[in-house]
């Protein structure tokens, strides 16, 4: 196979202006890549550093992303744009099924028109209840599985090439959405009772850092190895209960979490034990513990609350 580590990278990266999506677009611009991204219009914008990346909008119609790939045949699409719910409404399923199907079909279709054959899917730990080969714990998974179910047309027959990442739980600076970390910091920080499950649950983490190696090692076996028409690999990390995080989080930190123990309850097909079954990336590990993790995060949080009184 023709050795490209001495040619120029070229990634295109949806989903950039995301937590996981945000870190992987200065990653590669760190490593020298020409990163392109894909984003919504009120997107446009999303981007503050010095070096910015090539914006390219996508606003709907299949012919902006045909004029985003023009060019780009050398090109690794990282797809990461998705719109991720635990729990939907009837109002979500059309949202849902045009973020999560519609759009990457339409990805898929104008890379394929521009000869652009190497895909680094994401896909879904929950598409995979109760350890099944296929059981969606939410319709958000059941649309991931969809989109994989039409990916077999496009590398059946086209020379596209598709690997597929299943991060679990993943977390780290930067994450705009209210998860567990930044739920237990503002408990522990305003004293305020925080209702969650009853907290048997195996919550599997996986520090950011860790996740962005994993899409770069992914994008290396397109350039080192045989990549199957389909690969798929799941990124695991900790596996831990969620009482036993919290008790974790307030004994580093040193500040009480005032938890409500069973203040609500298990959602619908909560997912008590992880799927384990899956096959893990070749040559990645998870190198951060969760001790590391949380105190990177409160260091972040501490740099950002002295950056916000210093603008005052």
């Amino acid at each position: 196979m023709e050795n490209r580590d001495k040619q120029h990278k070229i990634g295109v990266i949806t989903g950039a202006a995301g937590f996981i999506g945000r870190h992987l677009t200065n990653r590669l611009m760190q490593e020298g890549w020409t990163v392109h991204v894909i984003v919504l219009p009120h997107e446009a914008d999303f981007w503050r550093g010095d070096k910015k990346p090539n914006v390219h909008v996508y606003d709907g119609h299949i012919e902006s992303l045909f004029s985003a790939l023009d060019g780009l045949k050398e090109a690794t699409v990282f797809h990461l744009a998705t719109w991720l719910l635990s729990e939907h409404k009837p109002q979500d399923v059309r949202p849902l099924i045009e973020s999560n199907v519609l759009f990457g079909t339409e990805l898929v279709e104008a890379m394929v028109a521009n000869e652009i054959y190497r895909l680094i899917n994401t896909g879904s730990y929950a598409q995979h209840y109760e350890n099944k080969d296929y059981s969606p714990a939410t319709l958000y998974a059941a649309t991931k599985e969809a989109f994989e179910a039409i990916l077999v047309y496009y590398y059946e027959s086209t020379p596209l090439r598709v690997i597929t990442l299943k991060p679990f739980n993943v977390y780290g600076p930067g994450d705009p959405k209210e998860r567990l970390f930044p739920l237990l910091r503002r408990a522990s920080v305003e004293g305020k009772p925080l209702a969650m499950s009853p907290g048997e649950q195996i919550v599997d983490l996986v520090y950011i850092d860790d996740v962005v190696d994993a899409y770069l090692l992914a994008a290396e076996r397109f350039e080192t190895s045989e990549v199957a028409p389909h690969e798929e690999y799941m990124l695991s990390g900790t596996r831990m209960k969620l009482r036993e995080i919290a008790d974790l989080y307030s004994r580093l930190t040193g500040r009480r979490v005032p938890i409500q123990w069973g203040g609500r309850p298990y959602r619908i097909r909560e997912i008590m034990v992880p799927w384990d079954r899956g096959t893990p990336l070749p040559g990645w590990a998870p190198k951060v513990t969760v001790e590391e993790g949380i105190r990177r995060l409160e260091e972040a949080y501490e740099l950002a609350s002295r950056q916000e009184v210093n603008k005052k």
